[in-house]
């Protein structure tokens, strides 16, 4: 009778357990870290980016007060102008919620920040990305100039092309061409999206480290790889504001 009510036991016991999900049918590691970063773009009026761009300097300590800057950059090339870049790093959704509402009630940050920047853009637009699991946020030595590297990948997720994505990246870095700043793929915007943000010391150390890279066979193989699973790619050069934390 006791070795009958055991058995019983486990039987009921392996039922309540969470089913176990067979990695085959997963599209990429599960994301167990709940930190998130929010890319925001603003498009600013042309005749007004000096006059936008001073209102931030003066007081974006009004909202940094509430939440972390990552980064805020002016777009010198690659896309349309008069265009500025900044990202916010969030504990979870529950602490940007609380972060929404706090500044709903800050009514210094809405008269002297929000309100007369808004006069000033012609639209805004906002993305969810998360580091990718292998790669954490690495902070420049000194000074420079930023890359955001746009790649639309095919769909399927890292589970299809997460392996020779990492491969590209990782060649890159360990010739030393470029220095990596984060990998982030969308939660939400347009999905299958991924942005590798990149430190050289100028425009022009880019431009060579990259003319180098197109000769290098551990280069040109590692890409070619990559690209097949490439749909379309974007970039961005980039200029810290003096504020900015990554500079």
């Amino acid at each position: 009778m006791l070795a009958l009510r055991r058995s019983l036991t486990k039987a009921l016991a392996a039922r309540t357990q969470a089913p176990q999900v067979c990695s085959s049918f997963a599209t990429g590691p599960r994301q167990y870290d709940g930190t998130f970063y929010e890319f925001r773009t603003c498009y600013v009026k042309p005749s007004k980016m000096n006059e936008f761009l001073e209102n931030v300097k003066k007081n974006i300590h009004l909202r940094t007060a509430h939440s972390e800057l990552v980064g805020f950059w002016t777009v010198e090339f690659g896309g349309r102008m008069n265009k500025v870049f900044h990202v916010w790093k969030y504990d979870n959704f529950a602490h940007r919620t609380e972060v929404q509402k706090a500044l709903t009630k800050d009514k210094e940050w809405q008269e002297q920040f929000l309100i007369p920047n808004l006069a000033l853009i012609d639209k805004q637009e906002s993305e969810i990305t998360y580091l990718v699991p292998w790669c954490k946020l690495e902070k420049p030595p000194k000074e420079g100039v930023y890359e955001l590297a746009t790649f639309q990948m095919k769909p399927g997720g890292p589970a299809l092309w997460g392996d020779p994505f990492k491969r590209a990246v990782h060649t890159h870095v360990n010739q030393g061409y470029t220095k990596l700043v984060g990998v982030f793929h969308a939660e939400y915007g347009i999905l299958n999206r991924v942005h590798v943000l990149w430190w050289n010391e100028s425009a022009d150390s880019r431009a060579a480290g990259r003319h180098q890279s197109h000769e290098d066979p551990r280069v040109v193989a590692a890409v070619r790889e990559s690209v097949n699973f490439l749909g379309s790619q974007q970039n961005m050069l980039l200029i810290p504001m003096s504020f900015s934390p990554l500079k």
